[in-house]
C-alpha cells in the first residue's frame, strides 16, 4: 500500500548515518520495544519502510493483534532544529510481515540473515529534535 505521507529529505539524510532505530509495538499487553540499525532500513519508491527481521517474534505477535507501530530514528551527524547537531524522527505507521514474494527476495539478497521482512506504511512523521 502506498504511503500517503511524504518523507522529508532530512529523514533520508539521517539514514545515511548509522544510529539506533527503536521499533515499538503493542498487542493486548504492555508496549514492546526492539532495536535495529539505520542502515537496515530500506525505503521503497512509494516510501514504505522495509526492515529485515530475524528474531522480532514478540513484535510480529503484537502486529498480528494490532498492526499500528511506532519507530524512532536519529543521528547525531545530521543538523536538527536551530542548527543544533543531531536530529531524530518519530514515525507512526501500520506494519505487516512478509515471508515471500519479490520484496522479500530483494531484502533477502541485501540481508541474508533475515527470516521475514517488516513492511511499514507511514501514516505520520515528525521531526523530534
Amino acid at each position: 500500500m502506498k504511503t500517503e505521507i511524504k518523507l522529508p529529505q532530512k529523514f533520508y539524510d539521517v539514514l545515511n548515518h548509522e544510529g539506533v532505530v527503536a521499533i515499538v509495538s503493542w498487542g493486548e499487553g504492555e508496549p514492546h520495544v526492539v532495536n535495529t540499525w539505520n542502515s537496515f532500513l530500506v525505503i521503497t519508491e512509494d516510501e514504505r519502510i522495509l526492515i529485515p527481521a530475524y528474531g522480532m517474534r514478540k513484535t510480529e505477535k503484537n502486529v498480528n493483534v494490532n498492526n499500528r507501530i511506532k519507530l524512532t530514528v536519529g543521528s547525531k551527524e545530521v543538523v536538527g532544529y536551530k542548527d543544533y547537531q543531531g536530529t531524530g524522527f518519530l514515525i507512526d505507521g501500520t506494519a505487516g510481515y512478509l515471508e515471500s514474494g519479490s520484496t522479500y527476495d530483494m531484502m533477502k539478497e541485501k540481508f541474508s540473515f533475515l527470516t521475514r521482512v517488516i513492511e511499514i506504511t507511514v501514516t505520520a512523521i515528525k521531526q523530534t529534535i
